[in-house]
């Protein structure tokens, strides 16, 4: 996914090279943090609505304390 074949781009001067390399970057960084941004509007949704956890349903779901009774 990471490797785009553009047989003409050593054609390109300098200056045009830094232009295509720097779109290419911003489209790649869109991409691989898609993933996050959407898992963060999400918890942001959750948090709007009031469904979080308290710190004792946290470490419940975590099993903690049957662990440590042991």
């Amino acid at each position: 996914m990471n490797s785009v074949r553009f047989d003409n781009f050593e054609r390109l001067d300098k200056r045009d090279q830094e232009t295509v390399m720097y779109f290419l970057r911003l489209l790649l960084n869109k991409a691989k943090y898609r993933t996050l941004r959407e898992e963060i509007e999400q918890r942001r949704r959750e948090i709007e609505k009031g469904d979080t956890l308290n710190h004792n349903e946290i470490w419940d779901q975590l099993d903690v304390y049957s662990c440590l009774c042991q």
